[in-house]
């Protein structure tokens, strides 16, 4: 192996060996029975959740449906997050939900509003696309296996 990737190789096993810091929103950076996992799922359904679907954040003291659309990005990732924590009935009720806010081609957009039953945002959505696919992906698997830690070679 030529030297600059033989450095590259090993720059990249002892990066793989130190210890990554958990950091909100790093999939799988912590287990999804930590209570700090728990706790954040909590805070996100009580405070940003609405009718199934999910916003980005707090705009200002209005109604969160009344500021701007449902983020199906958001949505997806919720399914996704109550899948991993074992919650299947309800990942595949906000899978579901977010899937079917999209057009008639079968096309999303980035925001949704629930209140007009209106695609917003830009059209059409990729990562929305990409997040829907992924999802469904994990959703037909069995929630994610015991935790082992990051570093962990199981």
């Amino acid at each position: 192996m030529p030297a600059p990737q033989r450095a590259l190789a090993t720059g990249t096993r002892r990066r793989a060996r130190r210890r990554i810091p958990a950091a909100p929103g790093n999939p799988g950076a912590l287990p999804p029975d930590d209570p700090r996992s728990v706790a954040t799922l909590k805070a996100v359904r009580d405070d940003l959740a609405r009718d199934g679907y999910l916003y980005r954040f707090r705009q200002d003291g209005r109604p969160l449906e009344k500021s701007e659309g449902a983020f199906l990005l958001c949505g997806f990732d919720m399914a996704m997050a109550l899948h991993q924590s074992g919650e299947t009935t309800e990942a595949a009720r906000w899978f579901e939900r977010n899937r079917a806010a999209c057009g008639s081609p079968g096309l999303f957009t980035e925001e949704y509003d629930i209140e007009q039953r209106q695609l917003r945002g830009n059209f059409p959505q990729a990562f929305v696309h990409a997040a829907m696919l992924e999802t469904s992906r994990r959703l037909a698997e069995d929630p994610s296996p015991p935790w082992h830690g990051l570093n962990s070679q199981q």
